[in-house]
Order: structure tokens, then C-alpha cells, then sequence
């Protein structure tokens, strides 16, 4: 059994005049191949116990997608000690709360307990890894709840299908092309020996991590983990394709028509890097620069003064393979979506050829510094965080790290990596517009 020790420096918040306090944390592996990371803080009652999965969206296969998301639901059914449909009562009578959730990337279940249920929250977690029953009447009665969620969250809401649309054209071979919620039609047709074999392939212990944060003592639960997860067989090895785009060198136009709004959208999006890229932490920065705020620059220019916009946005979608970074705007009145479009235009050339002022730039330091600090207030968000530093970054310590990054980026890099990446030859400009009344 492998373990490490880390306890990193305490940051200085001199911006804001707070301090944030370091998170410590010991992390180890169990001989399956479980990671294992505990962050102990007894300052409340409570503990949050959580499996990230290494499965997302991605390693599904083309022809049956919705997997990673169809087991975010499949396994709350029930394993062979829980009865069916139990789960949430048996978490709900104790006390506790519990949650899941898929992105292209990862799968993360978590529960959170009064301190005392800690070894509750262990064996339903080990239960949901060594002993879910996949049999027929879960598996159709998760199909009816992921089509009434797509129903309302996609086909049926306003703006529901922008994602899919914006993803088909700026992916043509990697699996991003396609959304978590996957497809109806491959999961209708999937028999249940599929779904056993993505089972038995992804929800094992060497394709997982454990994190237990909060009001716990060291020893015991090491024990706890110990008994109840180290005798899960270890899965066998996971071969991952890796997928490469060809650069997009020319303008991608789409269209789609939606019959849920009323208002046009105008979406730009831009492929760009791996979430551990730096360039990837300096995009956060141009997304903040642009958007965050009354006082951002699309926001005060478009929506403020000239009133032409009822809402702007920027944003970095980081992942692990690639990033999606999207800006756009809603029109108000007469506005032409073209006409918005050339105003986000104008703003982006500023940053690319012009220094952002150092006022702006302290005003974007202190924004960062506030969100590292509130990132960090909870267990739950520390629990997340550490899993998922460990897991899709390779470096569990990023959670005392990471806002070293944001502090060593230059004005200069964020000139740069705005020209480097956000240019009209390299980006899908969507029009989401309204569906077309018919002709009286």
C-alpha cells in the first residue's frame, strides 16, 4: 500500500485581506488499485464520503452512447443488500443526502452524513461497486426517466439543444461530438448483456477514487476502507482511444431552429486545449474579462450602453481532452444577430491587440482569489475538488495550487492566447433561431 502525505503552504490573500487556509490530505492506494484520499476537519459533525469514476461521455462506444449517464441512475437501484428502490430512504432516514452526476469525463457519486453514519456512507458506496443488480425491470425503468429527463431538459426546453448542435460542429472524431444524455434510440436498443459489460468494464476499483471529507478520525476509517472496499476483485486493464481533431482553418456556419423560443441566439465557439494546459486557466481569465459581471466588457458595452443585447456570455468549458470555449448574446428589438456578432468581435480584437489596463487586471486577480477561496468553503466542494484534481489533472494538491497559476499569468499571455485562439477562420458561428411560422 502505497501513501502520501501532503500538506501544502498557506496562501496569502493580501487582494481581498482574508486567508486561505491550506487543505490537508493523505492519499494512498488500495491493492485493487482504489485511490484513496481522506481530508479530515472536525470542525462539524458532518462527512462526505464519494466515488469518482473515470467514465464519462467519451469512452462510449458511437454506436451506443448515454451509457455513462443511464448508470449515473442505474445504480441507485439497488444492489444485492438493497433492496430496490431503498437507496434514497435508507440515506434519507439517517440523516444524510446524497447526489450523482456525468460529464464527458467522469462519473462522481457522493453522500453526505452526520459524522456518526461515516460507515454508512463506506458501505453503500462499496455496495454500489461490488454488488449492483442490473437486471431488466431497473434498467426499463431507468430508460422511461432518462427519456422524461431529455423530454424537459433538452427537446423540450428553451436553448435545450445548443450544446448538441455547437458539439457536432466543432467535433467530427472525438467523442465530444456527442452529449451525456446519449441517445434514445441506442439506449432503447441496447440489450442487458451491454449494459453488464460497460458495468464490468468502468465501475471497478483501478478505474476509481475514493474521497472521505470531514468529521472523522484517521485510523478507524482507514480500517473501515479497508474492510469494506479492499476485497473488491481489481477490473481489468482500460484501453482508451485517443482522438485528434485537424485544426478548424475556415468559418463553420450552422443553423438550427428550435420551436421552444422566441428569441434568436448567436453563438461563436472555438475548439481550444486540454483543461491542464495553461493556455487553458489563461482562457478562464479572457471568459471573466469578457463576461463576468455588470462590469465585464461585453456585458457594459452591449447590454448597459447601447442596449442592444438582453444578455452576453463567455465562457470556458474545460474538459479533458479538449476545451469548448463559446460567447454569444441574445438581441433585443431590432437587433440583428449579426449586428451582436460584431460587436463581440470588436471586443475580442481589443483584447488581442491591446493590453488589458492594470487596474483590470487587479480587478481580475481579486476575482480569482475570491473564487479559490470560496471553492474551498465546504467539505463537499473540498471532496470534489481533491477527487477531481487527482483523477483529471493528475495532481490531487491542485486544490492548493491552482491559484498560483492564475496569479502567474501576464497580461501579456492573455493577449496572446486570445490571438492565438479566438480568430473568425477558427470557430463555428451558430445562429439557435426560432422555428419558421408557417406561411397563412
Amino acid at each position: 500500500m502505497r501513501r502520501k502525505l501532503v500538506l501544502a503552504a498557506s496562501l496569502s490573500l493580501v487582494a481581498l485581506g482574508m486567508q486561505a487556509q491550506e487543505v490537508a490530505f493523505e492519499e494512498y492506494d488500495l491493492e485493487n488499485g482504489l485511490h484513496v484520499i481522506l481530508h479530515q476537519d472536525n470542525s462539524a459533525p458532518l462527512v462526505t464520503t464519494a466515488v469518482m469514476y473515470h467514465v464519462g461521455a467519451k469512452d462510449e462506444d458511437p454506436e451506443k452512447t448515454g451509457f455513462a449517464h443511464f448508470f449515473e441512475h442505474l445504480l441507485f437501484e439497488g444492489t444485492e443488500n438493497i433492496e430496490r428502490g431503498k437507496w434514497f430512504e435508507i440515506v434519507a432516514s439517517n440523516g444524510g443526502q446524497n447526489n450523482a452526476n456525468t460529464t464527458q469525463d467522469r462519473t462522481y457519486y457522493y453522500e453526505v452524513f452526520p459524522s456518526n453514519n461515516l460507515e454508512l456512507g463506506l458501505w453503500l458506496e462499496s455496495e454500489r461497486m461490488l454488488h449492483p443488480i442490473i437486471n431488466k425491470i431497473g434498467v426499463d425503468t431507468q430508460k422511461e426517466v432518462v427519456q422524461e429527463e431529455k423530454r424537459r431538459s433538452y427537446d423540450n426546453a428553451p436553448y435545450g439543444r445548443w450544446r448538441e448542435v455547437m458539439s457536432k460542429n466543432l467535433f467530427k472524431n472525438h467523442p465530444y461530438r456527442w452529449q451525456t444524455i446519449g441517445s434514445l434510440e441506442h439506449l432503447a436498443s441496447a440489450t442487458l448483456e451491454d449494459f453488464k459489460k460497460f458495468n464490468k468494464m468502468y465501475y471497478v476499483p483501478n478505474n476509481a477514487s475514493l474521497v472521505v471529507a470531514g468529521d472523522f478520525e484517521m485510523s478507524a476509517t482507514k480500517k473501515m476502507i479497508q474492510d469494506y472496499f479492499g476485497s473488491i476483485p481489481k477490473g481489468d486493464a482500460i484501453k482508451r482511444e485517443t482522438f485528434k481533431e485537424e485544426p478548424i482553418t475556415q468559418t463553420i456556419k450552422a443553423e438550427f431552429r428550435d420551436p421552444n423560443i422566441q428569441i434568436p441566439l448567436i453563438m461563436l465557439g472555438y475548439r481550444t486545449p486540454e483543461q491542464t494546459n495553461r493556455e487553458a486557466y489563461v482562457l478562464d481569465m479572457v471568459s471573466t474579462i469578457l463576461s463576468d459581471g455588470k462590469s465585464s466588457r461585453l456585458y457594459k458595452k452591449i447590454v448597459d450602453e447601447k442596449k442592444m443585447a438582453l444578455q452576453v456570455f463567455a465562457f470556458n468549458g474545460s474538459q479533458e481532452d479538449y476545451g469548448t470555449y463559446i460567447v454569444g448574446g441574445l438581441p433585443v428589438g431590432e437587433n440583428t444577430l449579426e449586428a451582436i456578432q460584431k460587436e463581440i468581435d470588436e471586443e475580442i480584437v481589443k483584447l488581442q491587440t491591446e493590453l488589458i489596463s492594470e487596474n483590470e487586471f487587479q480587478k481580475l486577480q481579486n476575482i480569482f482569489e475570491n473564487n479559490f477561496v470560496n471553492s474551498n468553503a465546504s467539505v463537499e466542494g473540498i471532496a470534489n475538488s481533491l477527487v477531481r484534481n487527482y483523477m483529471l489533472y493528475d495532481d490531487t494538491n491542485l486544490i492548493n495550487t491552482e491559484i498560483d497559476i492564475y496569479r502567474s499569468i501576464t497580461r501579456e499571455e492573455i493577449k496572446a492566447v486570445a490571438k492565438k485562439y479566438l480568430n473568425p477562420n477558427q470557430r463555428v458561428v451558430l445562429e439557435y433561431l426560432p422555428e419558421e411560422k408557417p406561411a397563412n
